[in-house]
């Protein structure tokens, strides 16, 4: 049977485009996986990356009306209030005579597959959760003109009116999926995953929402992985990124298993960058993985206030975040930090721990990441325990598209009327930073004065702001100052 596996064409938000949330919503991997997993199974198929050749809805649709597949699947991503494109296009595929089943599957439609169910007439089925063993189900009952509304971890209108819909249990052997199907790209990093979900459960996270049941984190091993790198080193590739939402796992087992693949890693003279927790690392670890490539690392930290750590169910601690930054240096490698500075629980007292946290860590003198983590604020999204949390309490207002973001009002008016103003205008300081002609574009040489200035303007901009926030009771409306800083920060920009 002819399928086509989708990557439909994507817009940059205006106002999310530098969000964490973004890599779990977008899923980079997960088409290959779902295109090799179908492939395995005999199907003819045609994976299209729409977005990597910067097309259009329009020459996507010529695409598919050429390959004419009988099974369209598409890894539907939340792209914030651009959504609404793909519905669109999903309709006027179906008004232009496309006749073949369209199948969704993905973060965004595992979360929230019967609101798309409801909304989406054109769509036929969604998958929910991992998606390679489902989707083989269903392409083979497809191929076979077979009844596939009882298939587990496939939801229909039918099966949930019917009240039929089951999910499928995540696969507990990783090693039984295929590699990654992959297109030719001009990127000089190549992505790979070494292990699936995460042992934790943070409030604000939508991969243990995604997976629901069995193991939340799961990995492959040793030699499946160094199968598919050894794979990729013969095609040429140097540069490796392990996507996985934590790269080293739980505990003393988590530590050996990556300290064998560090061994196994060294002698190929391969570069690589990793995500994980604070509590994850130590010195021995870290001596090893950088001896074998380590060269980029992102530590999810996300507050250096213990009452908002228990708050989003980090399970984690300020201490550990301080010795996992100082290790991370004393081996050479400076870390990237996952940090929500502004969260709809915490107050003003929250707020100064944070910023002491990055001070005393030397985390705020340079402008990228100055802007970065002054700038992130706790995303509520559907499927997420703290979504179920206010939602339960009784204050989340749905929003977005479809209900899939949640507005919860701040509890501390102080902490929200500093985010309303440091959150423009550092989304204002990274936008500037991605274009080429701008005196702070990141990769411009000799651009640390202009950069450094700026960053100053941030870092004083904050200080005085929590400074007011602390002294003064009644705190002058965000409109009225609002312009008065965005003006000095655009001439700082011009140089």
């Amino acid at each position: 049977m002819k399928i086509v596996v989708l990557e439909h064409p994507r817009k940059p938000s205006q106002n999310h485009f530098n969000d964490i949330a973004n890599t779990p919503l977008w899923s980079c991997l997960m088409g290959g996986y779902a295109a090799a997993a179908l492939i395995r199974g005999g199907h003819e198929v045609a994976y299209v990356d729409a977005n990597q050749h910067h097309w259009d809805f329009l020459r996507t649709e010529k695409e598919i009306f050429r390959l004419s597949p009988e099974l369209l699947c598409i890894n539907a991503v939340y792209y914030w209030e651009h959504t609404p494109n793909l519905f669109q296009w999903l309709g006027n595929l179906r008004k232009n005579g496309f006749d073949g089943h369209i199948n969704l599957f993905g973060f965004f439609p595992s979360l929230a597959y019967s609101s798309l169910l409801k909304t989406l007439p054109a769509v036929d089925s969604v998958v929910v959760g991992e998606c390679e063993h489902t989707l083989s189900a269903l392409a083979n009952r497809i191929a076979e003109k077979e009844e596939w509304h009882d298939i587990r971890g496939v939801a229909s209108r039918s099966s949930l009116s019917a009240g039929r819909f089951e999910r499928r249990p995540p696969e507990k052997n990783p090693d039984r999926f295929p590699f990654p199907h992959r297109l030719p790209t001009n990127a000089s990093t190549v992505s790979i995953l070494a292990s699936r979900g995460c042992y934790n459960h943070c409030s604000f996270c939508p991969i243990p929402g995604f997976y629901s049941r069995g193991p939340l984190w799961r990995s492959r091993s040793v030699e499946n992985i160094m199968q598919e790198v050894e794979m990729l080193v013969d095609q040429g590739w140097r540069d490796f990124y392990f996507v996985d939402p934590n790269f080293i796992g739980p505990g003393a087992a988590g530590r050996r298993r990556i300290l064998e693949l560090a061994h196994r890693l060294e002698p190929l003279d391969v570069t690589f960058g990793m995500e994980t927790r604070p509590s994850d690392l130590d010195e021995h670890l870290l001596e090893h993985l950088v001896a074998a490539g380590l060269r980029n690392l992102l530590i999810g930290i996300e507050s250096g206030s213990a009452a908002v750590l228990n708050r989003i169910d980090k399970h984690g601690s300020a201490l550990s975040a301080r010795n996992a930054i100082r290790m991370c240096r004393n081996a050479g490698i400076e870390p990237d930090i996952g940090f929500l500075m502004f969260v709809p629980e915490s107050d003003l007292k929250d707020l100064k721990e944070n910023w002491r946290f990055l001070k005393e860590n030397a985390l705020i003198d340079q402008l990228e990441r100055t802007a970065n983590l002054l700038s992130h604020c706790q995303l509520i999204l559907a499927g997420t325990s703290g979504y179920q949390h206010f939602q339960a309490q009784g204050r989340l207002t749905p929003g977005g598209v479809l209900g899939f973001e949640g507005k919860v009002p701040y509890r501390d008016p102080r902490v929200d009327w500093m985010r309303r103003l440091v959150v423009p205008a550092c989304l204002d300081v990274l936008r500037e930073s991605a274009k080429p002609d701008s005196t702070v574009y990141w990769q411009k040489p000799k651009n640390h004065v202009f950069s450094g200035r700026v960053n100053d303007y941030l870092v004083e901009l904050f200080e005085n702001l929590l400074l007011k926030a602390q002294n003064n009771r009644d705190l002058p409306p965000v409109e009225s100052i609002a312009f008065e800083h965005r003006e000095a920060l655009a001439v700082l920009l011009a140089g």
